[in-house]
Protein backbone atom coordinates (compact mmCIF):
# COMPACT_ATOMS: atom_id res chain seq x y z
CA UNK A 1 0.00 0.00 0.00
CA UNK A 2 1.48 3.26 -0.83
CA UNK A 3 0.75 5.99 1.55
CA UNK A 4 2.16 9.49 0.74
CA UNK A 5 2.08 12.79 3.34
CA UNK A 6 2.37 16.30 2.41
CA UNK A 7 3.76 16.85 6.29
CA UNK A 8 4.88 19.84 8.11
CA UNK A 9 6.80 18.81 11.57
CA UNK A 10 6.23 21.92 13.06
CA UNK A 11 1.88 21.25 12.67
CA UNK A 12 0.69 19.34 15.58
CA UNK A 13 -2.19 18.41 13.34
CA UNK A 14 0.24 16.83 11.07
CA UNK A 15 2.37 15.11 13.34
CA UNK A 16 -0.74 13.35 15.03
CA UNK A 17 -1.62 12.24 11.30
CA UNK A 18 1.71 10.57 10.78
CA UNK A 19 1.87 8.95 14.28
CA UNK A 20 -1.98 7.76 12.96
CA UNK A 21 -0.39 5.99 9.75
CA UNK A 22 2.13 4.84 11.53
CA UNK A 23 -0.20 3.54 14.22
CA UNK A 24 -1.87 1.26 11.29
CA UNK A 25 1.71 -0.30 11.24
CA UNK A 26 2.18 1.40 7.55
CA UNK A 27 5.71 3.18 7.46
CA UNK A 28 4.56 6.46 4.53
CA UNK A 29 6.29 8.32 2.26
CA UNK A 30 7.01 11.68 4.05
CA UNK A 31 7.24 14.83 1.94
CA UNK A 32 8.12 17.71 3.84
CA UNK A 33 6.16 20.28 1.49
CA UNK A 34 7.23 23.64 2.95
CA UNK A 35 10.81 22.06 1.35
CA UNK A 36 9.92 20.31 -1.54
CA UNK A 37 6.50 21.54 -2.26
CA UNK A 38 4.64 19.77 -4.93
CA UNK A 39 4.17 20.51 -8.64
CA UNK A 40 1.09 22.94 -9.56
CA UNK A 41 0.06 19.46 -10.96
CA UNK A 42 0.04 17.51 -8.19
CA UNK A 43 -1.93 19.96 -6.11
CA UNK A 44 -4.54 20.39 -8.25
CA UNK A 45 -5.00 16.64 -8.01
CA UNK A 46 -4.55 16.29 -4.56
CA UNK A 47 -7.45 19.16 -4.09
CA UNK A 48 -9.75 17.83 -6.74
CA UNK A 49 -9.35 13.82 -5.47
CA UNK A 50 -10.01 15.11 -1.93
CA UNK A 51 -13.37 16.91 -3.00
CA UNK A 52 -12.24 20.11 -2.41
CA UNK A 53 -12.40 23.62 -3.85
CA UNK A 54 -8.64 25.55 -4.27
CA UNK A 55 -9.94 27.97 -1.31
CA UNK A 56 -11.09 25.25 0.35
CA UNK A 57 -7.08 23.96 0.65
CA UNK A 58 -5.32 27.60 1.48
CA UNK A 59 -4.12 27.82 4.87
CA UNK A 60 -5.12 31.26 6.39
CA UNK A 61 -3.05 31.62 9.64
CA UNK A 62 0.55 32.01 10.03
CA UNK A 63 0.44 32.37 5.96
CA UNK A 64 0.81 35.81 4.11
CA UNK A 65 -3.12 35.19 3.38
CA UNK A 66 -4.31 38.82 4.34
CA UNK A 67 -1.17 40.61 3.04
CA UNK A 68 -1.45 39.12 -0.73
CA UNK A 69 -5.35 39.68 -0.79
CA UNK A 70 -6.71 35.89 -1.28
CA UNK A 71 -9.71 36.83 0.22
CA UNK A 72 -10.59 38.75 -2.63
CA UNK A 73 -13.39 36.32 -3.93
CA UNK A 74 -12.79 37.27 -7.07
CA UNK A 75 -9.55 35.77 -7.61
CA UNK A 76 -9.44 32.41 -9.59
CA UNK A 77 -8.46 29.24 -8.74
CA UNK A 78 -5.06 29.86 -10.87
CA UNK A 79 -4.44 33.01 -8.88
CA UNK A 80 -4.97 31.25 -5.68
CA UNK A 81 -2.86 28.26 -7.42
CA UNK A 82 -0.14 30.89 -8.40
CA UNK A 83 -0.11 32.39 -4.93
CA UNK A 84 0.09 28.59 -3.21
CA UNK A 85 3.16 27.88 -6.30
CA UNK A 86 4.99 31.24 -4.44
CA UNK A 87 4.30 30.20 -0.30
CA UNK A 88 4.03 27.05 -0.25
CA UNK A 89 2.99 27.74 3.57
CA UNK A 90 -0.49 28.46 2.04
CA UNK A 91 -1.02 25.05 1.05
CA UNK A 92 -2.99 23.50 3.93
CA UNK A 93 -1.65 20.45 5.84
CA UNK A 94 -1.62 17.53 5.75
CA UNK A 95 -2.52 16.02 2.51
CA UNK A 96 -2.61 12.23 2.49
CA UNK A 97 -2.89 10.23 -0.53
CA UNK A 98 -3.80 6.50 -0.64
CA UNK A 99 -4.97 4.07 -3.17
CA UNK A 100 -8.23 4.67 -1.32
CA UNK A 101 -8.34 7.97 -1.77
CA UNK A 102 -7.22 11.50 -0.55
CA UNK A 103 -7.89 13.73 2.18
CA UNK A 104 -6.79 16.57 3.79
CA UNK A 105 -6.67 15.32 7.27
CA UNK A 106 -8.20 18.56 9.07
CA UNK A 107 -8.81 16.89 12.05
CA UNK A 108 -6.04 14.48 11.98
CA UNK A 109 -8.59 11.26 12.57
CA UNK A 110 -9.84 11.91 9.05
CA UNK A 111 -7.01 10.32 7.52
CA UNK A 112 -8.30 6.70 8.93
CA UNK A 113 -10.81 6.80 6.17
CA UNK A 114 -8.32 6.12 3.25
CA UNK A 115 -6.22 3.95 5.31
CA UNK A 116 -6.47 0.58 3.77
CA UNK A 117 -5.74 -1.46 7.60
CA UNK A 118 -6.65 -0.89 10.83
CA UNK A 119 -5.09 0.43 14.09
CA UNK A 120 -2.60 -1.40 15.94
CA UNK A 121 -3.46 -0.23 19.29
CA UNK A 122 -4.73 2.90 21.23
CA UNK A 123 -3.84 6.25 20.06
CA UNK A 124 -4.08 9.72 22.14
CA UNK A 125 -3.31 13.02 20.06
CA UNK A 126 -0.83 15.09 21.60
CA UNK A 127 -3.35 17.29 23.07
CA UNK A 128 -4.98 14.26 25.15
CA UNK A 129 -7.73 13.23 22.84
CA UNK A 130 -8.14 9.73 23.06
CA UNK A 131 -8.91 8.83 18.74
CA UNK A 132 -8.61 5.06 19.21
CA UNK A 133 -8.88 2.74 22.21
CA UNK A 134 -6.69 0.07 23.93
CA UNK A 135 -8.95 -2.78 21.32
CA UNK A 136 -7.20 -0.47 17.97
CA UNK A 137 -11.46 1.24 17.50
CA UNK A 138 -12.02 4.42 16.71
CA UNK A 139 -13.65 6.62 19.61
CA UNK A 140 -16.40 8.56 18.45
Amino acid sequence: MNVTIYHNPSCGTSRNTLALIRNAGIEPTVIEYLKTPPSRQELKDMIGRAGLTVREAIREKGTPYAELGLDDTSLTDEQLLDAMEAHPNLINRPFVVTDLGVRLSRPSERVLDILPVPQKGSFTKEDGEIVIDSEGKRVV
